[in-house]
């Protein structure tokens, strides 16, 4: 019988012992997150400090559920870096499943977002109630992520909780490693999200080279 597993039961361990997966501690495997960013312009700022003051404003009242950080801190983040024109496409809480080799078994899940362009995943978004920890959302993005149907491809995923967020760097050739950047926080003096875009829009110039 074949069993089902749920990619949000998941740890790292249990990932990394399913799928061969390794982190990578070259910092040349992940450069993408913080070499030759492009700049962003001061209206872009303003658009930013805007989605910080509101997400900052809201989770003094109680704690916001995943919608509404989707809306709040993740919608101006896509639409300012194009992610929701063409030539990418983009799609909301996708399921999915993948298949564990020789082991009987198969992971389903839900992609929360998803913006892709042909046969390379861009981003992919695992969006957690503010308030709860980052951690288990890398094993349920990885899963995703490593449900790519173009494994010759590398795959970037971006994991937050509202007040902070991770990116992450998959390939899958030769053998499955990935990589996270710096977590960046909302809750910071400076308002990290300038850089969350910057790195956003690097990703959207890699794939259109």
């Amino acid at each position: 019988m074949v069993q089902v597993i749920q990619a949000q039961s998941l740890n790292l361990i249990d990932l990394e012992n399913k799928f061969n997966l390794t982190q990578a501690d070259d910092d040349r495997f992940f450069t993408e997150w913080f070499d030759n960013l492009p700049e962003i312009t001061d209206l872009e700022k303003q658009v930013l400090d805007r989605a910080r003051t509101n997400y900052l404003s809201l989770i003094k009242h109680r704690e916001i559920s995943e919608n509404m950080v989707k809306m709040v801190v993740l919608s101006p983040l896509l639409a300012w870096t194009d992610f929701y024109q063409l030539p990418f496409d983009i799609r909301d809480e996708q399921s999915l499943e993948i298949a564990v080799e020789d082991k009987n078994k198969i992971l389903r899940g839900r992609i929360d977002i998803l913006s892709f362009k042909h046969d390379f995943w861009l981003v992919v978004i695992e969006s957690k109630n503010a308030g709860v920890s980052l951690l288990p959302g890398l094993p349920q993005a990885l899963v995703y992520m490593l449900a790519n149907p173009y494994p010759n491809k590398p795959v970037f995923g971006l994991v937050t909780n509202g007040s902070e967020l991770i990116f992450i760097k998959l390939t899958q050739k030769p053998l499955p490693q990935y990589a996270l950047s710096e977590p960046f926080s909302l809750l910071k003096r400076e308002n990290q999200l300038y850089k969350v875009l910057q790195i956003l829009k690097n990703l959207g110039q890699v794939i259109n080279h």
